[in-house]
């Protein structure tokens, strides 16, 4: 009778309360355009080259490099691996996968006049900015007495009994959503924690505000998985021109859109002697959003093998969409429990705003025998914004806190020996957390090698880089970090041509 009561009845739930945190920011305003072969293989250090398409994503002059009109197409096999360290026992986690990286096409226009305008072109680019694909998982046990007890703890404190408590004739399931809409966030996770009698209250009394822990002290086992997918894209409209014989200026406006589902799930045992010794406590994401950002870029040919490149990144401005379903369960819990899994937290709309970026680049061409070129950007991670800022003050503060400026190195070089071309590269970012930890340096380095048919080329590049994070569990409560060493090794494949 319960499942036919279900069936019938609403499943949204609109939050009144957010739930994002810095975690959040970075997603939104870190970017790692993946590209071509030939532009990975340099380690995306192209601002002041162009004559590629993922080079128009970067710097929109370099479109107005090509003398021809051209298009590319590429797929990359993206293998991550997770070293994840939590007290002492490390696992191991792999995953990988294969897909459409890039598309684009660049449309030449020759001038027929004696105008110093010589061409202009119209392109349009979509690049993969960012992989969202991701596992880890960490298993030990946590000596430090702490439990996903902290968790509901931290929200229940302040919150009425009344308002958490289940009454005759009540369904667990409608209790959730009734306080989605009326109270948000904060009070669900309280009502997670008393209905699987994790919480008990120090008074009973409507309004008591005061709750402690069912768990006795000691230490607890806790296996944590994380789990993500989805990508972040733009697509990139491209109006560029050439002056004169050394001059060439660009205009991209970007359409954005991210998609990003995560599912973290923690069973956690004990053998204290309380009287719950089993929770398991499951939660899932689903994050949607567009935005919009222009770029303004430069490169100037100082003499036929110097050039010089400079970009204007403006922020992004997202709109974001969230939903949210959680599930728990305990020893002691009602197995109605089971049926709150069935309601969808649907969150109010939100923006966020992420920081503008300016790039430096340089460039050496040897002839028709290769080139070295090098790369500098920064960002300030600091000021990324969500808003309403009303209603994240303290996010934002917080991400203002914690956050920084980041610079990012580039350089690259390339060889060409009859119709081959070889190629290397090496970067290296800097961390855009102001402890340097929580997020960590990266460093990588890329080889590729390419074949030009004529009217044809075909690239291939292997890339790898490597990073560490000291993520928390929770960003409430439970805030123990796992150690996670990252390396992101990526095979790509691109076919160019001359249209």
């Amino acid at each position: 009778m319960k499942k036919l009561y279900l069936l019938f009845i609403g499943t949204l739930s609109m939050s009144t309360i957010y739930a994002q945190d810095i975690s959040d920011a970075l997603r939104f305003s870190q970017d790692n355009i993946q590209g071509t072969a030939r532009f990975r293989a340099l380690s995306g250090a192209f601002g002041a080259l162009g004559g590629d398409m993922s080079a128009v994503s970067l710097n929109p002059a370099g479109s107005a490099v090509f003398s021809r009109s051209h298009a590319s197409v590429t797929g990359s096999n993206i293998s991550t691996d997770n070293n994840t360290a939590y007290f002492g026992n490390t696992i191991n986690t792999n995953i990988s996968n294969f897909d459409l990286s890039q598309a684009g096409a660049a449309f030449v226009f020759a001038s027929n006049n004696n105008s110093p305008w010589r061409k202009f072109t119209l392109a349009i680019a979509y690049d993969r900015t960012n992989n969202n694909d991701d596992a880890w998982n960490a298993i030990g046990t946590n000596t430090n007495n702490q439990s996903i007890d902290l968790y509901f703890l931290n929200y229940a404190d302040g919150v009425r009994l009344e308002d958490i408590s289940l009454f005759d004739g009540e369904f667990i399931e409608d209790i959730y959503q009734y306080l989605g809409n009326e109270f948000g966030f904060a009070h669900q996770q309280a009502f997670l924690g008393y209905q699987a009698f994790i919480l008990e209250p120090d008074a009973d009394d409507d309004d008591n505000t005061f709750y402690s822990s069912n768990l006795a002290d000691g230490t607890f086992q806790h296996d944590y998985l994380y789990s993500s997918t989805g990508y972040n894209g733009k697509v990139s409209f491209n109006l560029a021109a050439q002056y004169g014989d050394n001059l060439y200026l660009g205009l991209n406006l970007n359409s954005h859109f991210i998609d990003y589902q995560r599912t973290t799930s923690l069973l956690e045992d004990n053998n204290n002697g309380g009287s719950i010794t089993a929770i398991d406590f499951d939660n899932n994401l689903s994050t949607t959003g567009n935005g919009f950002s222009f770029q303004l870029g430069g490169i100037l040919k100082v003499s036929p093998e110097f050039r010089v490149g400079v970009t204007y990144d403006s922020p992004t401005w997202y709109t974001i969409e969230e939903e949210t379903t959680q599930y728990i369960n305990s020893n002691l819990a009602d197995p109605d429990i089971d049926f709150i899994t069935n309601i969808v937290n649907v969150f109010p709309r939100y923006k966020v705003q992420t920081p503008a970026k300016l790039t430096g680049s340089l460039a050496y061409v040897f002839g028709k025998h290769g080139l070295i070129s090098f790369d500098y950007s920064t960002k300030d991670y600091s000021s990324t914004k969500f808003k309403p800022e009303s209603e994240f003050t303290s996010l934002n503060n917080d991400i203002a806190r914690d956050l920084t400026n980041a610079a990012t190195y580039r350089v690259g070089g390339e060889y060409k020996y009859q119709q081959f071309s070889f190629r290397g590269g090496y970067r290296f970012e800097e961390s855009p957390y102001l402890n340097g930890i929580t997020v960590g340096d990266l460093t990588g380095y890329s080889l590729g090698i390419g074949y030009n048919f004529g009217n044809t080329k075909l690239d291939v590049t292997y890339d790898q880089s490597e990073r560490s994070f000291a993520p928390s569990l929770y960003n409430a409560g439970l805030t123990d970090v796992a150690l996670i060493d990252r390396t992101n090794s990526n095979i790509t494949l691109s076919l160019s041509f001359n249209i």
